[in-house]
C-alpha cells in the first residue's frame, strides 16, 4: 500500500476527517482547541470572535493586590484573569509569598494549572466548571471572610451575589476586558457565505464568543442552515438560546477536551446529539 493510500485510510478513521470547524477563541488562545480538532482530522478555520484587552485602569486591581493581606479567599475564573493578575503582581513587585495565606479557588482545571504554573496553590476546583458550582463549593466556607474575585469587566454576577448572601465580604476587581474584534467581521461573513469555506460546525467556548459572533455576523446570522453550533456548556448554550441560536452539540465536561469530544461524537453520528458520558481522563485543557 503506497503512502497516499495509507494516508487516505488513516483519514477515514478520524471522526472529524474533512469536517470544517470554525474556532472563535481569542487569537492567542485558539491553538489548544484547533490542535485537538486537527488531531481528529478537522479542517479548522480560525476567526477570533473575541479580543482580550487591558482594563481602562489598573487602579482597583492594584489596590486590591497591595492589600492581599486583608483577604482570606482569592477566586479566579479564567486563565486570562490569572495572566493579568500575575502581570500586575510583577509590576508591583509582589511575589507568591504575598499569596501564601490565601485560600484560592479556580473555576476549572485550565485556570488551576495556570495558577500552579505561577507558584500558587489551589484549594478548590468545583465539580462543574461554572459560577454556580463555585458558589456551591464555597458557600459554607466563606461566612465572615473577605473574598477577592478577579475577573473580566463584563461577567455574570452569580458568584459575588451568592457569596455575599452566604455572609462573605466580596470585592470584585476587573483584570481585563473582552471586546469585539472588528477585523473579524468581513472574514466571518465571507466564510459563512462561501460554499468552499462554509463551516460545518461553529465552536463556542464562552458566552462572550456567542454574543460577539452575533454582532460580527449581523443580519447574516439568519443564514446558518446546515451549520451545527457547539457549546462548551450550559451557560454558553443558554446565551445562545437567548440570542436565537440553536445549539445542537453541548459538552458535559465544560473544558476544551470535553468540547472537542462532544463535536467528534456528534459528527460521527447521523443525527445531532448532546453528549452525556465523556471520558474523565480527557479533561484538563
Amino acid at each position: 500500500m503506497n503512502h497516499r493510500k495509507q494516508s487516505e485510510k488513516r483519514s477515514r478513521r478520524l471522526p472529524l476527517a474533512g469536517i470544517r470547524v470554525l474556532v472563535g477563541r481569542a487569537r492567542h488562545q485558539a491553538g489548544a482547541l484547533s490542535r485537538e480538532l486537527r488531531k481528529l482530522g478537522a479542517i479548522v478555520i480560525e476567526i477570533p470572535f473575541i479580543e482580550i484587552r487591558q482594563p481602562r485602569s489598573f487602579k482597583p486591581l492594584d489596590s486590591a493586590l497591595r492589600n492581599l493581606a486583608t483577604y482570606d479567599w482569592l477566586i479566579l475564573t479564567s486563565v486570562n484573569g490569572v495572566e493579568a493578575m500575575w502581570e500586575r503582581l510583577a509590576k508591583l513587585r509582589l511575589t507568591k509569598k504575598h499569596l501564601a495565606h490565601l485560600h484560592i479557588a479556580a473555576i476549572g482545571p485550565a485556570t488551576k494549572r495556570a495558577i500552579e504554573q505561577r507558584g500558587g496553590k489551589v484549594d478548590v476546583v468545583p465539580r462543574e466548571y461554572v459560577a454556580e458550582s463555585v458558589v456551591r463549593s464555597l458557600r459554607r466556607r466563606v461566612k465572615g471572610k473577605r473574598v477577592l474575585l478577579v475577573r473580566a469587566k463584563v461577567a455574570r454576577d452569580v458568584i459575588p451575589r451568592e457569596l455575599r448572601e452566604a455572609g462573605a465580604r466580596v470585592d470584585v476587581v476587573e483584570a481585563y476586558e473582552t471586546v469585539v474584534p472588528q477585523s473579524s467581521r468581513t472574514r466571518l461573513r465571507s466564510a459563512i457565505a462561501s460554499p468552499q469555506r462554509r463551516p460545518d460546525v461553529v465552536a463556542f467556548t464562552s458566552s462572550s464568543t456567542v454574543r460577539n459572533f452575533v454582532v460580527l455576523l449581523g443580519k447574516a446570522n439568519a443564514n446558518l442552515d446546515g451549520i451545527k453550533l457547539a457549546s462548551i456548556g450550559p451557560v454558553t448554550s443558554s446565551t445562545s438560546s437567548e440570542l436565537g441560536l440553536r445549539v445542537e452539540i453541548e459538552a458535559t465536561e465544560f473544558t476544551i477536551p470535553g468540547l472537542v469530544q462532544a463535536i467528534a461524537h456528534a459528527m460521527a453520528e447521523p443525527v445531532p446529539t448532546r453528549v452525556r458520558n465523556l471520558d474523565k481522563s480527557a479533561v484538563q485543557p
